[in-house]
C-alpha cells in the first residue's frame, strides 16, 4: 500500500484495512524523522490533525465522510489558515497570525481533508531555490546538498519525502512546476481565475495561481476539483463550471495533438533534458498522439516582460507592509535616538541642514522595511518601483504589457492547432545549494520555460519524465493547455505518466 496515494488510501480506509489516526501518526513520525534534514515543514499541527483524524474516522465509519476524507495535506505559508502564522517566510510577517481561512483552505476542510502543517517557501514567494527564507533553505529529499526549487520548495519536498499525500503551493512564474520538477513530483498550475486567490498573500496579483503538488496526475485532479470554482470573495475567480476531473481521467484519450515549440528546444537546452522530454513525446506518439512543431515567436521576450510586470505588481502589493499599517515595526526609541545622533553630529560639524533629516515617522517606515524584508524581496521591490516611476513607465511597464499580449496571442494561435504543448519544465535539474544565490540573473533563468504560462493566464503541469538525469536527479516534463482546458492538460499528463511508468514498478493511481 502506497500511503501517499489518495485513492488507494481512501479505499483502505473505507474497507477498514487502515485507520485514519494511525495514518496521520505515520505521517507525523515520518516528519519527525526526515524534516530536520529536509526542512519542509515550518509549523506542525499535531494535536489538531490527530483530533481531526479521529472525528473523520467516525464519519468514514458512518458513511458520511467528504470526498477528501483520508487526504493528509500541507499548506504553503503564503496561504492564510485561521489561528496559524502566515509568515510568507519573512521577518516582516514573522508574528502575523491569520484571522481567517483562505478559500482553498476552507474548501479542503469542508471536504474533510486533514491539514498536518505549514510549509517553507521563498520569502513572499520570490525565489527559485527556497533559499530566501527566515526558516533556512529547504533541501531536496533526493540529495540534501541540492535545492528543492522555489518558491514552493517546501510543498514539493514534503510530497517527495512522503510526509503527506499532497500540498498546496502558489505559482507566479513557475513556483509550483519548477520545484515539482526538481523534486520528482507532480505540480499543477491552474488557469488564472480557475482557483480563488482569496487568502493568498499576494506577490503579483495578475500572475498568482494556487495549485496542488502530488505524487500522481490523478491525485492532482482530485485536489483541483476540490479547490476550483467561483468565489464571491475573489472578483477575478471564474464562473466557468468545474468539470469532474478525476472521472474524466478514467478514460484517457491518446488521439491528441501535441505541439513542440521550436523556441523551447533550441541548441541552448541541455542535450540530456532535451532527449528525455522528446522520449516522452515519442512514447505518446506511439500510443496515438500526433506531434506537431509549432512556433511561439515572442517567447524570447518572456523573461524580461515577466520581471518588469511581476516586480511592478510586487512593489505595489508590498507597499502596505510598512511597519505602521502592517508587518514588522522597527524600535521607535532606537529610531529617534539614531536621528538625534545624526542631528548632533551635523551640528557639531557646523552643518545646519539637520532640518533635511527624515521625520521620525519616515525613518520608522524606512527602518521597518529595511529590517523586515530580505535581499531578494528588496531587489524586486526596487526594480518594480523603478519601472513604474515617472519617465520610465511607458518605456518599461507599458512595453512589457504589450509583449504580454503578444505572447498570449502566440498561445492562442498555437492552441487553434494543438491540444497541448510539451516542453522541459526547467533548463536544468536541481542545482547545489548556494551556487546561484549571488547571481540573480542565472536564478531567474531557471524559470525560463514556466513563466510564459503565467503571462498568458493558461494552465500548466509538470510531471516526472520517468528516468533520472545522469546526476541522479529527476527531470520534469511540462505540458501547457489553453485557459480553462485543464481537462485536456490532465489527460495529456496522465497519458505521459502512463507511458513513463510502463514497464516499471511505479504504478500511479
Amino acid at each position: 500500500m502506497n500511503v501517499t496515494d489518495i485513492r488507494r488510501t481512501r479505499a483502505q480506509l473505507d474497507s477498514g484495512e487502515l485507520s485514519l489516526p494511525d495514518l496521520v501518526s505515520g505521517f507525523l513520525s515520518r516528519i519527525a524523522k526526515d524534516n530536520p534534514d529536509v526542512n519542509a515543514f515550518t509549523q506542525l499541527q499535531e494535536e489538531q490533525a490527530l483530533d481531526h483524524a479521529r472525528h473523520i474516522q467516525e464519519k468514514i465509519s458512518a458513511g458520511t465522510a467528504g470526498p477528501l476524507a483520508g487526504t493528509v495535506m500541507g499548506i504553503k505559508e503564503v496561504l492564510c489558515q485561521k489561528g496559524y502564522r502566515a509568515t510568507c517566510a519573512s521577518k516582516m510577517l514573522a508574528s502575523y497570525e491569520a484571522v481567517y481561512n483562505a478559500t482553498v483552505v476552507e474548501r479542503l476542510l469542508e471536504q474533510d481533508a486533514i491539514i498536518i502543517g505549514r510549509l517553507n517557501m521563498d520569502e513572499f514567494a520570490m525565489g527559485s531555490s527556497n533559499e530566501n527564507t527566515i526558516y533556512g533553505p529547504v533541501r531536496n529529499p533526493r540529495d540534501h546538498s541540492r535545492v528543492s526549487g522555489g518558491s514552493s520548495g517546501g510543498s514539493a519536498a514534503a510530497v517527495a519525502a512522503g510526509m503527506c499525500h499532497a500540498t498546496l503551493g502558489s505559482d507566479t512564474g513557475g513556483s509550483i512546476r519548477q520545484p515539482a520538477s526538481f523534486c520528482g513530483v507532480v505540480g499543477l498550475k491552474p488557469s488564472y481565475g480557475r482557483v480563488s486567490r482569496y487568502g493568498l498573500i499576494a506577490y503579483a496579483s495578475s500572475f498568482d495561481s494556487i495549485g496542488p503538488l502530488t505524487t500522481s496526475v490523478y491525485d492532482a485532479s482530485v485536489i483541483l476539483k476540490a479547490i476550483a470554482g467561483r468565489d464571491p470573495m475573489d472578483a477575478t475567480s471564474s464562473k466557468e463550471p468545474v468539470p469532474d476531473y478525476p472521472a474524466l481521467l478514467e478514460d484517457v484519450r491518446s488521439d491528441i495533438t501535441v505541439g513542440i515549440p521550436r523556441e523551447y528546444f533550441s541548441e541552448e537546452l541541455d542535450p540530456e533534458i532535451r532527449r528525455q522530454v522528446m522520449q516522452v513525446a515519442e512514447k505518446m506518439e506511439q500510443k496515438g498522439a500526433k506531434l506537431v512543431e509549432i512556433g511561439l515567436p515572442n517567447l524570447k521576450y518572456a523573461v524580461a516582460a515577466y520581471y518588469v510586470l511581476a516586480t511592478a505588481e510586487a512593489s505595489s502589493n508590498l507597499a502596505r507592509f510598512d511597519g505602521i499599517r502592517y508587518g514588522h515595526r522597527a524600535d521607535m526609541k532606537a529610531v529617534r535616538a539614531q536621528l538625534k545622533a545624526e542631528e548632533d553630529a551635523m551640528k557639531a560639524k557646523g552643518n545646519h541642514a539637520a532640518r533635511d533629516l527624515d521625520s521620525p515617522m519616515i525613518r520608522l517606515y524606512k527602518q521597518s522595511r529595511t529590517e523586515g524584508f530580505g535581499p531578494e524581496v528588496k531587489r524586486r521591490i526596487m526594480l518594480g518601483t523603478y519601472v513604474l516611476s515617472a519617465g520610465y513607465y511607458d518605456a518599461y511597464y507599458g512595453k512589457a504589457q504589450r509583449i504580454r499580449r503578444l505572447i498570449k496571442q502566440d498561445f492562442e494561435q498555437a492552441f487553434s492547432k494543438v491540444n497541448v504543448i510539451i516542453s522541459p519544465t526547467s533548463p536544468s535539474t536541481a542545482f547545489e545549494l548556494g551556487t546561484k544565490l549571488n547571481d540573480p540573473l542565472q536564478m531567474y533563468l531557471t524559470d525560463i520555460y514556466t513563466i510564459s504560462a503565467n503571462l498568458a493566464g493558461i494552465c500548466g503541469i509538470s510531471i516526472p519524465a520517468g528516468n533520472h538525469s545522469s546526476d541522479g536527479m529527476p527531470v520534469g516534463v511540462q505540458f501547457m493547455a489553453d485557459a480553462f482546458h485543464e481537462t485536456e492538460l490532465l489527460n495529456a499528463a496522465r497519458l505521459a505518466e502512463m507511458v513513463c511508468t510502463a514497464g516499471t514498478d511505479e504504478k500511479p493511481a
